[in-house]
């Protein structure tokens, strides 16, 4: 831009950009001071758009963010970036919200429906910060490092075929950029018009020198510098990510930006506009994606072809918030998984997530067999009054004819969930919430199916020897016996009926009875829950309680 566009203080044509008083940069400074952390306290943030649904990798930078900062005592907040009017869904920002909220994973700053008031630095929502963001760009149009540009589609396109057919370097930069040396005469007769436009930045940089950055997990780089005048403020006035994230992470005095290595290239760019301001940049981190293997190639997840890319996925099959969380530090961090094990009661809070543990390779792998194995430890872990609430939630709003059957008789239920919940080997069958029906529903008298003896060999092989064994059975159980006497009974009951007690006594003679005890504990399980195979099934008698248990026995004679 020529000298006669900018002056000192302002001009005729910045007047016409931005006719209403702003505040300067002084004054923002004064607005938002820096904050009062101890030494070393990390202020981290995370910056999700409400353009659809909430990629798993937004939970993973999200968690990792609020992760760094709480464990260095700082401060971590979430900032909705709005500024891309034409993508955003209504009710998006919202979700984000409650999927946050229900992984557990806080900020101490910006969430709430009321985002203007939910902390010193806000507003953390970028479409209601236009106004600062204009005392960015007319800053810059004053220091003679912006100015307008009024080309349209068809002229950009138009630089690209001529660039195309040179063999030059694409974009909009030196002799390429057609309104970076205009008059103050042709952009004033152009604003008359009311020609749209748009604001770039007037980069200084020298495509042949070298810039060294510093990222936290690749390490310090020597790129070229950036040359493009980038677009700092849209045609609808408002900013571009690029001009945007460096008053907001300034002013919100960020001293941390964890995000995707798509954003590695545009470090320079990033540097540069914190250069032009005078400000120092925050320490970046960029982590690579979460990928899948895609027959034998590794991809990145994507929205548009898979469905664990959205946290939604894993919220309806129910999976507990905690299993995701842990199964994301484990991706983050390989060291988590043996500290898991050497603190398996501990909360996950606890372990201390580092950059160095990161990596800088191609990214992490995502993968359900691991992410179920974790679940299932996860669920392990949980006390049977909060298994029975995580239950009870998810299927309140994903399984409601189940929810029926819980809520039923309550304290029935909690005897159910509490089978093998206690004891050096507590069960781990469920990964998931959605697991847990095909498990129990067989102790709900309105769902049980008993198995006909033509469906079960062994019932069918042992048909005439049934009746007695539930008869003496039936005879002898005590619903207060402990389990050695419960079983005593049943090998007595086994042995009465030509059954080994032993499985070695059976194999090696296996002509002179009928079969061994498990078989006698399996004709009962079957007869009980329609299944061959249960949790303890002394357990499940308890459970059950004695009337239950007498009337399905019945039924089997």
């Amino acid at each position: 831009m020529n000298s006669d566009i900018q002056a000192e203080g302002s001009s005729p044509v910045i007047e016409a950009i931005f006719p209403d008083p702003l505040a300067t940069l002084a004054e923002l400074e004064d607005r938002y001071p820096r904050r009062d952390l101890p030494e070393g306290a990390m202020v981290t943030r995370v910056g999700p758009s409400p353009t659809g649904f909430m990629h798993i990798g937004t939970l993973y930078v999200g968690l990792l963010s609020e992760r760094f900062a709480h464990q260095t005592g700082g401060a971590c907040f979430i900032r909705i970036e709005d500024t891309d009017k034409k993508r955003e869904i209504e009710g998006a920002a919202d979700f984000i919200f409650r999927a946050f909220e229900h992984f557990d994973v806080a900020f101490d700053e910006g969430c709430g429906s009321d985002a203007a008031t939910s902390g010193r630095y806000g507003p953390y929502t970028q479409s209601r910060r236009s106004a600062i963001y204009h005392s960015g760009v007319k800053h810059l149009l004053e220091q003679g490092l912006a100015y307008p540009c009024f080309c349209t589609a068809e002229e950009l396109e138009g630089v690209r075929a001529r660039q195309q057919a040179r063999g030059a370097r694409p974009g909009y930069y030196g002799e390429w950029a057609l309104w970076r040396d205009r008059s103050a005469a042709d952009v004033t007769e152009a604003l008359s018009r009311g020609t749209p436009y748009v604001i770039r930045f007037k980069s200084g940089g020298d495509i042949e020198r070298k810039v060294r950055v510093e990222d936290l997990i690749y390490g310090d780089r020597l790129v070229a510098e950036n040359d493009q005048d980038i677009v700092i403020m849209k045609s609808d006035r408002l900013p571009t990510y690029h001009l945007a994230h460096i008053l907001d992470d300034h002013l919100m005095r960020t001293t941390h930006v964890i995000r995707g290595d798509e954003w590695l290239p545009s470090l320079p760019t990033h540097v540069q506009l914190f250069d032009a301001f005078g400000w120092t940049p925050p320490a970046y981190a960029h982590i690579a994606p979460i990928n899948k293997m895609d027959g034998s190639s590794k991809r990145k997840l994507s929205k548009r072809k898979d469905p664990e890319a959205s946290v939604s996925y894993f919220v309806d099959l129910g999976y507990p918030a905690g299993a995701l969380i842990e199964y994301l530090l484990n991706l983050a961090n390989s060291n988590f998984e043996d500290w898991r094990k050497a603190h398996p009661l501990a909360d996950y809070r606890e372990f201390t997530v580092s950059f160095e543990k990161l990596g800088n390779s191609n990214g992490p792998l995502f993968d359900f067999v691991k992410l179920d194995s974790i679940s299932r430890d996860v669920v392990a872990r949980l006390s049977t009054a909060d298994l029975s609430a995580g239950l009870i939630a998810w299927a309140k709003i994903h399984d409601p004819t189940f929810i029926a059957l819980l809520e039923t008789d309550p304290e029935y239920t909690m005897r159910i969930l509490d089978i093998e919940r206690d004891g050096p080997k507590v069960r781990k069958d469920l990964a998931k919430w959605s697991d847990v029906r095909p498990e129990i529903e067989c102790f709900f008298d309105s769902e049980f199916r008993q198995t006909r003896a033509a469906e079960n060999p062994l019932i069918e092989n042992l048909a005439d020897v049934v009746p007695p064994i539930v008869k003496a059975f039936m005879e002898t159980y005590n619903p207060d016996d402990d389990r050695e006497v419960w079983f005593d009974k049943i090998k007595a009951i086994a042995r009465d009926n030509g059954f080994a007690e032993k499985a070695g006594d059976f194999k090696r003679n296996p002509e002179a009875f009928r079969g061994t005890v498990a078989d006698v504990a399996k004709v009962f399980r079957v007869i009980l829950t329609g299944r061959a195979q249960t949790p303890d099934l002394h357990s499940v008698m308890r459970a059950m309680g004695q009337e239950r248990v007498f009337a399905r026995l019945s039924d089997a004679l």
